[in-house]
This record gives structure tokens, C-alpha cells and sequence, in this order.
């Protein structure tokens, strides 16, 4: 996917996002059922790879980071993540995969479309798609308004950063316009309504 631009990682660990998104996406993976092959769309520094990969899942991931895939080579070599995006023709270097995770990415891309696209190409017939971004809502935004902290969480000052900002609806018609059936929407992290992310659980037509 192009980006902003080049998300720059320093370390190993897992992002603040960990915390919260993770627990939700691991019950969605064990709803599936048997081990799902999963392609990471925007794996960053590899450490949601690694810590899928010691729970027993099969995972490949690329990024458009040089830094990021770097530091994931060096300290997660048991898995496969590489430099890549959605510009590329991922399909034929990868395959295609049960499961496309995609979380806190979309909201950096320039093309939403193409992005979609590619989730959808990567996927196998009836594959799913868990992707997740901050979440927007008419509640939360005048939240943000009244507490003062709209600049904040808009990242005006932030060199790349976010640049496109989604609600339940925009996502749903973005990830529906591309084939997908939603067959699932969950909020992460905060109270109902005021979540910090939203997660879309699309099933590829």
C-alpha cells in the first residue's frame, strides 16, 4: 500500500494498539475453527506475526517499512515478512490465504480502494478478512471536541500518520464496493461507542 510515508520502527515490541486489538482478533481466529493460513497486510516491525506464530498459526506479512521489515527480519526469522504493498501484485508472489489481517493500516493508505482490492485478491473463495482502524463516530468525534482533544487524535503534526479517518459506514461500503460481504463489526478498546478501534470481519463473495 502506499503510505504517507515510510513508517519509521525503532523496536521489536509490539505496538500500544497490542493491547486491546489483540484479544478480540484471537477469539475471531478461534471462531473460524482449524488453523487458518494468514497473510498480514501491513505487518509493520513483524510482532503481531511473531506472536500469531507461536500460537500455532501459519503467517506470512509484508510492509512497506524498510525499517520495520528490517528489524522483523532480524529478530522474527522464523517467519516470513517481507517489503511489500498493496501496489504490488502480491497474489502472485504469495498465493492466496484463508485469512487477510490487516489491522491500523488502512487508514495510512492513499488508495482505500486499491488496498481493498488487494485484500480481496489475496484471499481464497470465502476467505475472510479481519481489518481493523481507529474508530470514528458522531458521538466520539463531539467527545473529542468537548474534552479538547480533537487535534490530538487527528495527528495534523504527524509526519505521514493518518490521512484518512473511516466510520462503521465508510468502511463497510469501501470493504462491500470491493466483494465483500461484512458479517461482523467490533469495537476495541474504551467504553461502547467510544471505542479506540473498530474491527470489520468481511467474508470474500
Amino acid at each position: 500500500m502506499t503510505v504517507a510515508s515510510d513508517y519509521r520502527y525503532g523496536v521489536s515490541g509490539t505496538a500500544h494498539t497490542h493491547a486491546y486489538l489483540m484479544p478480540v482478533v484471537e477469539r475471531l481466529l478461534a471462531n473460524i475453527g482449524t488453523q487458518p493460513t494468514i497473510f498480514e497486510l501491513g505487518c509493520g516491525n513483524g510482532s503481531t506475526a511473531a506472536y500469531l506464530a507461536s500460537k500455532g498459526y501459519s503467517i506470512v506479512g509484508v510492509d512497506p517499512s524498510q525499517s520495520g521489515i528490517e528489524i522483523a527480519k532480524a529478530n522474527y526469522p522464523q517467519c516470513r515478512l517481507e517489503l511489500g504493498s498493496s501496489e504490488e501484485d502480491l497474489p502472485a508472489q504469495f498465493g492466496a490465504f484463508d485469512i487477510v489481517l490487516s489491522l491500523e493500516v488502512v487508514e495510512h493508505v492513499f488508495s482505500p480502494r486499491r488496498y481493498a482490492s488487494v485484500v480481496g485478491e489475496l484471499l481464497k473463495p470465502g476467505g475472510i478478512a479481519i481489518v481493523s482502524t481507529p474508530y470514528h463516530s458522531y458521538i466520539k468525534n463531539l467527545a473529542l471536541a468537548l474534552t479538547g482533544k480533537m487535534d490530538q487524535h487527528f495527528t495534523a503534526l504527524w509526519e505521514g500518520g493518518h490521512i484518512k479517518f473511516f466510520s462503521k459506514k465508510t468502511l463497510s461500503a469501501l470493504m462491500e464496493k470491493s466483494g465483500f460481504k461484512v458479517v461482523g463489526f467490533y469495537g476495541a478498546g474504551r467504553l461502547p461507542y467510544l471505542w479506540k478501534s473498530m474491527i470489520l470481519v468481511g467474508k470474500a463473495r
